[in-house]
């Protein structure tokens, strides 16, 4: 979703800086050659054409009506851009409380990453599940039942509000500590 909205940010902005340079453009232009017409925008051809339009016209309405969805649609993608939210239980009614999912994730990776036999481990979190993927000097089995349990406790000494699933994946590197 960032991606999107970055990509969608320095577009607008982009057309935005092509107007305006257009608009000054054509004021210059109407400034120092009055009687030649327009530069690069036939302004007069579409006043012409506006002048024929009323507000109760099918044009005009097509257009509102086009602006309004272009406009519910960057609401929308402006309000899915927050980062997912792992929500802590309340220490009051009037108090929300919550922390990032990247925090989370890192508070897990910190945590399996110091059990003993876990060579190297990536974390990624949601609200909803925590994904562990670990390398391990340990048989896979016992190392995943380690991880699992381990990850696990720590999630239920965490004030969340819920319980995310755990999920481990463990690879072997075949030396033994």
């Amino acid at each position: 979703m960032r991606i999107l909205l970055r990509a969608l940010s320095a577009l607008l902005g982009l057309a935005v800086v092509a107007l305006g340079a257009v608009i000054a453009l054509e004021v210059v232009w109407a400034w120092v050659r009055p009687a030649s017409g327009p530069l690069l925008v036939p302004w007069l051809a579409w006043q012409e054409t506006l002048t024929g339009w009323t507000w109760s016209g099918t044009p005009v309405r097509l257009v509102a009506a086009g602006l309004i969805v272009a406009g519910l649609l960057l609401l929308l993608v402006a309000l899915r851009s927050g980062g997912p939210e792992v929500r802590l239980i309340n220490p009051v009614p009037e108090v929300t409380v919550v922390t990032s999912a990247r925090s989370l994730a890192r508070l897990v990776g910190n945590h399996v990453r110091e059990l003993e036999g876990v060579a190297s481990a990536s974390v990624t979190a949601t609200a909803s599940k925590v994904t562990v993927r670990a390398t391990s000097r340990q048989p896979g089995s016992d190392a995943t039942l380690q991880i699992s349990d381990s990850v696990r406790t720590l999630l239920a000494e965490l004030p969340l509000a819920g319980a995310p699933r755990v999920s481990v994946a463990v690879r072997t590197t075949g030396k033994s500590a």
